[in-house]
């Protein structure tokens, strides 16, 4: 299974357009998202996939968010933290910004992958059995290139997406 990971989008409805324009082109219909979106317009962007959501600091209008979430694809999801099993690979995600539920997930060594943003930065590392990946950022403050990650989870094979080249 293939899912897409994005994360501070921060309202960029170019990048974001560019983004799922991609995605459907990969046939990628899944997509963790590690907060930021900050407007339930962006959420509405999703409509076509299936979402899982999680709060970041610039969520501020979260039941906006959390009702546009609701119209996108049967299984979409918004909360704090998400967890699940997907192609028997045990995941999480959370935004970042609260860094110790963020250190508590990596080092627990329950998870296969740990999905995080907040830092607009790309990372991809091995922490015991679990692998920390934060796909950068799409919008907002930039701190390193815009990009957004396609991860096989049954092979681990990440592919990164920078939007300059998209």
């Amino acid at each position: 299974m293939k899912i897409a990971l994005l994360s501070d989008t921060h309202n960029n409805l170019t990048g974001i357009q560019t983004t799922l324009s991609k995605l459907k082109e990969l046939k990628v219909d899944t997509v963790i998202h590690c907060g930021d979106m900050t407007t339930g317009e962006t959420a509405d962007a999703f409509h076509d996939f299936c979402i899982h959501h999680v709060r970041g600091n610039g969520d501020l209008d979260t039941l906006s968010i959390q009702f546009a979430i609701q119209e996108c694809r049967p299984g979409s999801s918004s909360a704090e933290v998400y967890t699940d099993m997907l192609d028997g690979k045990i995941i999480a995600a959370v935004h970042g910004h609260n860094a110790p539920l963020l250190r508590s997930l990596i080092e627990n060594g329950r998870y296969d992958y740990v999905f995080h943003g907040h830092t607009h930065r790309l990372r991809d590392e091995q922490t015991g059995k679990t692998r920390v990946i934060n796909p950068g950022a799409i919008g907002g403050a930039i701190r390193s290139r815009r990009s957004f990650c396609v991860l096989e989870l049954l092979t681990g094979d990440l592919s990164v997406y920078p939007l300059d080249t998209i």
